[in-house]
């Protein structure tokens, strides 16, 4: 675990209801503009569609540091898609890359949302002057 003041990356792994891609789609369409108007600790939100299966999608998120992924899974627009998220999807798993803070362990425990994280190893760095 880090201080949780670096960036991070996660992946949001989700599949889709037979029937419901569009249904989908038009939700995350909607939370996505809500997180770009509200959340200016999201350097980089993108929804992609497995080329093979179209009924699988990763959401992409930066995050600058903990705290901003901290607001995020509190942000009512979040809360109303994840919700929502519900009747069309399948399942949802995170996936996150980088060292984050305890606390971001613990939220996403609480909430009962599978988990994968991949903390940094002594390789790689951050140009850490773009994210102050």
């Amino acid at each position: 675990m880090a201080d949780g003041t670096n960036p991070f990356i996660l992946l949001a792994r989700i599949t889709v209801k037979p029937g419901q891609l569009d249904a989908h789609l038009d939700l995350a369409a909607t939370v996505d503009a809500a997180v770009e108007a509200s959340e200016p600790g999201m350097l980089f939100h993108n929804l992609d569609q497995d080329s093979v299966d179209p009924h699988k999608l990763v959401w992409t998120e930066v995050y600058r540091r903990s705290d901003d992924f901290l607001f995020h899974a509190d942000n009512p627009p979040v809360l109303a898609y994840v919700e929502q998220h519900a009747q069309s999807a399948l399942d949802f798993a995170i996936e996150i890359y980088g060292n984050v803070s305890q606390a971001v362990i613990d939220l996403i425990d609480e909430r009962g949302i599978p988990l994968r994280h991949f903390p940094t190893t002594p390789v790689g760095f951050v140009r850490s002057e773009r994210f102050a």
